[in-house]
């Protein structure tokens, strides 16, 4: 009997139109972490899904499955569950990455359990798994400013400032995924809970 791979799901919406929105930075994580792995994108039928399966750390590393629903984030929930069920992964094996409003750009969390903070794609979830209990990469996005709307603000792409640094923020979140199933909670929190 095999162990469970890890589960790692990066949110977004699909389509060019919300490829560079901030409310897509979990998709670009598992772009990136799909690189590391050595895999590509792969249509899975049987879950609504595009997967890569591979090894995190190299060929000895940890086997792990990456996840991107093709639906948009407020129905991530149904591929997160029919992923966890098709590779029988509990959900103390899942990380969900995803953009955070309430962490400055720049900036990440990760953690085990919470709520769900207002975030449509985590709401979704919590309704699917029936819990809020997997592990979390929160990776800031910052507030809007002004008295912009937050529903309008992470549908835009981001600032050409922002953007500059965007690969240095995607590639840290990368590490911190890779960290967390890796080396555990508690390193990856040490190592990059800025």
């Amino acid at each position: 009997m095999t162990e469970s791979p890890w589960l790692v799901v990066g949110l977004g919406n699909p389509g060019s139109s919300y490829a560079s929105t901030r409310h897509n930075i979990g998709y670009m994580v598992a772009d990136r972490l799909a690189e590391m792995a050595g895999g590509r994108w792969k249509s899975h039928k049987p879950t609504r899904t595009d997967v890569v399966e591979g090894r995190l750390g190299g060929p000895s590393g940890v086997r792990v499955v990456l996840g991107r629903s093709r639906g948009y984030m407020n129905e991530s929930g149904g591929g997160v569950r029919a992923l966890s069920t098709f590779y029988k992964v509990p959900p103390t094996q899942l990380v969900v990455v995803y953009d955070e409003l309430d962490l400055p750009y720049e900036t990440m969390r990760v953690k085990f359990g919470g709520g769900d903070n207002g975030h449509n794609g985590l709401k979704s979830i919590r309704s699917s798994l029936g819990t809020g209990d997997y592990f979390k990469v929160r990776v800031g996005i910052g507030r809007p400013p002004g008295r912009q709307d937050p529903a309008d603000y992470v549908l835009k792409p981001f600032s050409t400032p922002e953007r500059k640094e965007l690969p240095l923020v995607v590639e840290t979140a990368a590490d911190a995924v890779q960290t967390l199933v890796a080396r555990g909670l508690e390193i990856a929190q040490r190592e990059f809970n800025s």
